[in-house]
């Protein structure tokens, strides 16, 4: 039968000693930053971001003209119905004067 070992505090601490001293040792393996890979990566971040504002200047412009185009079709339609209604006054008040002088005419006959 395998003799099982209970581990006390002293057998705890040592394993976190070693786990915290090889967690060291990997982070010190680790090369050292490459001032060149920095800036690439930083300049391609940049270029992303530019051509983000740039997609986002375009999109922009786009609902501006779509708004623009949609204002202008709007005012047409509103002058159109101002202009509908002008024409139906003229042809009221014409109408209206038709009857007057057939009112006159008749009244001149008498």
């Amino acid at each position: 039968m395998a003799d099982y070992h209970k581990p006390d505090f002293s057998d705890r601490a040592t394993r976190a000693a070693e786990a915290k001293k090889a967690l060291l040792e990997k982070f010190k393996a680790k090369p050292a930053l490459d001032e060149a890979a920095i800036a690439a990566r930083r300049a391609a971040a940049e270029a992303r971001a530019l051509r983000d504002a740039e997609r986002s200047a375009a999109r922009s412009a786009a609902k501006i003209r779509h708004e623009e185009e949609r204002v202008a079709k709007a005012a047409a339609a509103i002058e159109a119905a101002a202009k509908a209604v002008i024409d139906a006054e003229e042809r009221i008040i014409a109408q209206k004067a038709a009857r007057d002088a057939k009112y006159a005419a008749r009244k001149a006959r008498k």
